[in-house]
């Protein structure tokens, strides 16, 4: 079982968002959960254009009051 983590990243702007989210899953083993927390509406498009070109899986992208919710699993071991 991975491990959960967290990041929130509401108030910064297009490409923060992406770039931290793939800094903070090339920190984690494989096959941990990270639900990352963003408002830039580019977010919804960067994010998981980010996942699908490093391998990372998007378990799911949900719209909250304002912002969206992503969580996204580290790639397994090749």
């Amino acid at each position: 079982m991975g491990m959960d983590e967290a990041l929130d990243l509401r108030g910064l702007k297009c490409p923060l968002p992406a770039l931290l989210a793939k800094k903070k899953l090339t920190q984690l083993p494989p096959d941990a959960v990270l639900t990352v927390l963003a408002d830039d509406p580019m977010a919804v498009v960067d994010i998981p254009h980010m996942c699908h070109g490093e391998g990372h899986a998007v378990e799911s992208v949900a719209s909250r009051d304002g912002y969206s919710a992503f969580v996204l699993r580290v790639k397994s071991p090749a």
